[in-house]
């Protein structure tokens, strides 16, 4: 993906989150780590699944010291009306980003345009504001939140560590690799 490794670009966006609308841009996803969760819209069927998981992970990753943004293009309004009627979504504590200009969705090029909704991508930013992990999956296709898990704990370990990169299924704690010369057709 051309975005790996590039800056977030400018935003302004309303948002929902704990009761209240609040504006968001883009650097409230500088500072700390920032996890960014696109979903196509409110009110469907694998989105409350997908949001509800990444909640149940939300107090894993905020001690990790990441903060968890969704956005979808529906708007701050439709998410409080959602939040308000669904079982899953009352219980989400992050921010929820409507973007209805499609500006955001575009930015992180995860719209489709044909159906003006955003695919289900998912982005680990790091505390300059820089995309680390892409993942974009089919609209039938579910996420699993502990993989975001995994993911960052990856990123925060290669951005600590200069010089190691962390292998296949790394766990933490496990070995990593320095890349060399020496490693060369020996893995």
């Amino acid at each position: 993906m051309a975005l790996i490794g590039t800056q977030v670009l400018p935003f302004t966006a309303n948002a929902f989150h704990k009761g209240e609308f609040i504006t968001v841009t883009e650097e409230n996803l500088k500072g700390k780590w920032s996890v960014v969760i696109f979903y196509p819209a409110d009110f469907t069927f694998v989105c409350p699944t997908e949001l509800e998981d990444m909640q149940n992970e939300y107090a894993t990753l905020k001690e990790m010291g990441a903060e968890v943004y969704s956005v979808s293009t529906d708007t701050h309004f439709t998410h409080k009306a959602w939040h308000d009627h669904s079982e899953a979504i009352g219980k989400i504590e992050y921010i929820m980003i409507g973007d209805p200009s499609q500006k955001i969705s575009r930015n992180f090029d995860v719209l489709n345009e044909e159906d003006g909704l955003a695919e289900r991508g998912t982005f680990i930013i790091d505390p300059d504001g820089v995309i680390q992990t892409v993942e974009i999956n089919a609209g039938g296709i579910g996420r699993d939140a502990s993989q975001v898990v995994s993911k960052l704990k990856a990123a925060q370990y290669v951005r600590n560590n200069p010089g190691e990169v962390c292998p296949a299924k790394w766990k933490e704690g496990e070995a990593t690799l320095k890349p060399s010369l020496d490693l060369v057709g020996k893995i």
